[in-house]
């Protein structure tokens, strides 16, 4: 590669990305091309050195490659007008982990934090004509265990999920070295752009934005840039249609401010548009721009006669926070491609969330993913990276702590996006998880005060506009009890249908302010077993299964919960798709609750919504991008206008729940019908709807609730919408006399028609192809056709492969 003197006297940005040369010291028979960004795994996979290791068990042979260290090398070719330049600065961020940088034999940059930005001026470095880069990685494991040896006193680490000791005391990606849904793949690279910025005279070095929100509705937006200038220019500052000059003599913070009169607000997905604003300041040739979203937010966390409060409010809007929470897209960074994400987070949107929380166990995402929750509408619940281990409070461990606040919270406060800055995952919890800190609580409390006051006092110092949560779940400020059982206050993780083998009834025994974790797991669908594991191994407890099932008694847990609800499945694929029912059941049960409680709850996040590796989990979302059962349940359950039928109040009743800002009107009917699909009571619904409302509109008068004898079924028309709700007396669905039923299949290109003779009920669409369907999970009442649409490219593929589950199949 040739760099080359710039144009101008102006800054010049020269990429790095490309090619580069993979080796490692101790494997020397390696070498092989790496695409940056990119990871070392993508690149040994694409070289054909490793098998694939998401294929069968093949993870165990893939793991002595974090037992070396490896060297990523390349050329670049400099001419002596750029080293003539003032400065040449390289700039990276995401590199993964231990590296140091040499450039022509000479070293010029040690990292050890993914998490941080890493800025040196190389043309010191330098020299005319050819130049060589090399970056080497360094064993994390090693480093680890010497960071370990050198405490004051262990610090225990989440070795229920990792695979390897001492994760926590790096500042690495956690999941890495393996979680409960997760493969161990200690990926090492750098996956951002790298870039040269080669400077003369002047520098445009950052652009940041303030808001201040006027008493006429109007807001005065300030834009902040940082320039370094040796000569006297001219800044220009615009934003919506309104620019103006200003005169700068020797740099430093240069400021700008303009009034938008009548802002077109930033609402969150489901209570409006998602308008954004230009803004930018350029110098000659440079420029620096950024899109940003004109909208006031706080928490509302005000003492009520419960508790006190936890709901989001946007723009003097109560929100009711739906959505997921968000682990890193995939294990090999390398495939973190836009299209994905794009999918994954449309695919949010598309089941009416309108909150991703960024699990603090993964990575402070890319600026692709911020930027799309901003154009999408999805507010971010962010934690700051660590999860389910404690951490050590040591100075040289707080310095790299600042070291990546310092880059990611300036980043990320920029978009309207972000709504919360929250401490970390579970940490509180997790002092009364291992031996050395139940021994010594006060010790290891003292410990993880200092280190969270210490992460709060730097992200507020830098941001004051959002609030600063200090831990996930928690009650508040110095609250260290038991959020996971709190109803009154905070937000919770409740996991004891999950882990403690509760059945779906306790959901609706717990009433949360706000639950921003829950989760059940399912198996992941018959066409992405096809994408894994081999015919042969189609079984729930073969070698390959088992690899792909991280959580120890997962399996067990899904197989128990079948004989306590449903009758046994005949075979493996209908395990596979009974496991998806059996979920989107339980996350339907809580959400449907604690949506029927509101204003009480105002937040459900379920874990998870992605995967990162085909596997089977919490998710909603597989790793292909396929829609579960439980994401199309989702679209309906999370829906702004939604009729849920709940008997909190001790009488089964049927609760119109709006959490638009529109009023309404909606019309249809309550059925009860019988198992061949009669109906022999019906009742009509007409009913006016006040924005953000819950409103009882039926009652079960006749007490049929205590019938087996058949089932409710609502469907009423609002806002050019069929909203649709089934119930039934029980959760034990095997108890039920729900008869056979056979469903007619007529596909006409990307129209598929369904009509049976019984009531069936989870009606489940599933294909080999990539695409999801219009409508999936359903009830299908007898003799009514229903047609879905096929939402993919390959309508040839979807008919041949196409298949129509349900939960009485002959």
């Amino acid at each position: 590669m040739s760099l080359c003197s710039p144009a101008s006297e102006v800054l010049s940005k020269v990429s790095l990305n490309g090619e580069w040369r993979l080796t490692s010291p101790q494997r020397p028979e390696i070498s092989v091309p790496m695409t940056l960004p990119g990871d070392n795994v993508s690149a040994l996979l694409a070289a054909g050195v490793i098998v694939n290791p998401y294929w069968g068990d093949n993870e165990k042979q893939v793991q002595w490659i974090a037992e070396v260290d490896w060297h990523l090398e390349r050329t670049v070719w400099v001419d002596d007008a750029m080293l003539a330049s003032q400065a040449i600065w390289l700039s990276m961020t995401r590199v993964d982990t231990f590296m140091t940088l040499y450039i022509n034999q000479i070293e010029v940059l040690t990292c050890s934090n993914m998490f941080a930005r890493h800025q040196v001026d190389i043309r010191p470095f330098l020299r005319a004509g050819e130049n060589h880069l090399c970056a080497q990685f360094y064993r994390v494991d090693l480093k680890a265990k010497q960071r370990a040896e050198r405490l004051a006193f262990p610090v225990p680490s989440a070795m229920g999920n990792n695979q390897l000791p001492h994760m926590n005391l790096v500042r690495k990606t956690q999941c890495h070295s393996g979680w409960d849904w997760g493969i161990c793949l200690m990926v090492s690279g750098i996956y951002d752009a790298i870039e040269l910025q080669v400077i003369n005279q002047t520098w445009l070095k950052t652009l940041s934005t303030e808001q201040k929100w006027l008493d006429d509705g109007g807001v005065k937006v300030t834009l902040i840039a940082e320039v370094e200038t040796t000569q006297p220019i001219q800044l220009y500052f615009s934003l919506a249609e309104q620019e103006c000059q200003i005169e700068v003599q020797d740099g430093g913070s240069v400021q700008c401010s303009f009034v938008v009169s009548s802002p077109q607000l930033w609402w969150p997905n489901g209570y409006g548009e998602q308008p954004l604003y230009r803004a930018q300041v350029r110098f000659a040739e440079q420029r620096l721009e950024r899109l940003i979203g004109l909208r006031q937010l706080q928490l509302n966390r005000q003492e009520d006669e419960i508790g006190s409060a936890m709901e989001f409010v946007v723009n003097g809007v109560p929100i009711f926070a739906k959505g997921a929470n968000w682990i890193p897209l995939d294990a090999m960074p390398a495939r973190e491609t836009p299209a994905r994400y794009r999918q994954r987070l449309q695919s949010a949107v598309d089941a009416n969330m309108n909150m991703i929380r960024v699990w603090g166990g993964g990575q402070y995402e890319s600026e692709l993913f911020y930027l799309l929750c901003d154009e999408l509408g999805l507010l971010v619940w962010q934690d700051m990276m660590f999860a389910c281990s404690l951490y050590p409070s040591h100075e040289a461990f707080l310095r790299e702590v600042e070291q990546e606040i310092a880059y990611q919270v300036p980043r990320l406060r920029e978009h309207p996006s972000v709504a919360l800055w929250c401490g970390d995952n579970e940490v509180i919890g997790a002092i009364g998880w291992y031996e050395e800190s139940r021994a010594n609580r006060v010790k290891y409390t003292v410990n993880y005060d200092r280190l969270n006051r210490h992460i709060e006092q730097h992200v507020l110092a830098l941001d004051d506009t959002r609030a600063f949560w200090p831990s996930s779940p928690c009650n508040g400020e110095l609250d260290f009890g038991d959020a996971w059982h709190d109803d009154n206050k905070g937000d919770m993780h409740f996991w004891d249908v999950w882990h403690s083998g509760k059945s779906f009834s306790a959901y609706q025994a717990i009433n949360p302010r706000f639950c921003s974790e829950f989760g059940f797991q399912s198996w992941p669908s018959l066409a992405e077993v096809k994408a894994f594991a081999p015919a042969h191994d189609w079984n729930i407890t073969s070698p390959t299964f088992e690899t792909h099932q991280k959580n120890p008694r997962g399996n067990s847990i899904i197989t128990e919960m079948f004989t306590r609800y449903f009758r046994f499945p005949s075979g493996f694929e209908q395990m596979l798709y009974l496991s998806q029912v059996q979920q989107a059941m339980a996350i339907k049960t809580a959400s449907e609750h604690w949506r029927a409680i509101s204003p009480i709850c105002r937040g459900i996040l379920y874990w998870q919504l992605n995967d990162n590796w085909p596997v089977s989990s919490w998710s909603s979302i597989e790793y292909s991008g396929r829609w579960k059962q439980l994401h199309y349940q989702a679209k309906r359950f999370f829906a702004p206008i939604h009729v849920v039928f709940s008997s909190h109040t001790g009488v089964l009743s049927l609760h119109l729940l709006n959490d638009s800002r529109r009023c309404s009107n909606v019309s249809g009917a309550v059925s009860w019908m019988n198992w061949q699909g009669e109906v022999l009571h019906s009742w009509p619904l007409t009913c006016q709807m006040n924005a953000n409302s819950n409103q009882i509109v039926w009652q079960d008068r006749l007490n049929l609730a205590q019938s087996n004898e058949g089932f409710y079924y609502v469907e009423v028309q609002g806002e050019g919408e069929t909203i649709i709700n089934t119930w039934f007396a029980t959760h034990e669905l095997k108890k039920l006399p729900m008869k056979e039923a056979c469903i007619e299949v007529k596909i006409d290109a990307d129209e598929i028609t369904l009509i049976a003779n019984n009531p069936a009920f989870y009606v489940h669409l599933e294909c080999d192809t990539s695409g999801r369907f219009s409508d999936s999970s359903f009830t299908l009442l007898p003799g009514k056709a229903v047609t879905i649409r096929f939402l993919g490219e390959d309508k040839e593929a979807m008919a041949d492969s196409l298949r129509v589950y349900h939960l009485m199949q002959n």
